[in-house]
């Protein structure tokens, strides 16, 4: 699903959105609202033994996360998450992976 507006994405944050807390390097902390998924994934590790691990992204307004880098900390639902890659759509969205924080948590 395309969302095309600005008022459209606003829409869909309020509709399936979280608060999330970006905390840059430099700068002050700041909420804003996110789409969490935190889905499993299949990995194949060449043995006969099944083994899952958790991808855990966010999905933002760009608007929200003006200058957010890689190895910048974000924390939704009282987790730490460390930034790994930023990835805008060019739609006005950008989807971020995210890695659990060992050190922030």
């Amino acid at each position: 699903m395309a969302v095309e507006l600005a008022a459209d994405r606003a829409i869909f944050l309020a509709d399936f959105g979280v608060t999330a807390t970006y905390a840059p390097t430099f700068g002050p902390e700041k909420s804003i609202t996110v789409i969490f998924d935190n889905e499993y994934l299949d990995v194949d590790v060449g043995g006969s033994v099944a083994f899952a691990t958790q991808q855990p992204k966010i999905l933002a307004r760009d608007g929200d996360i003006t200058g957010m880098k890689e190895g910048d900390v974000i924390t939704v639902a009282n987790v730490d998450y460390t930034i790994r890659v930023v990835m805008p759509d060019g739609t006005g969205m950008t989807e971020i992976m995210l890695e659990k924080d060992p050190w922030h948590t």
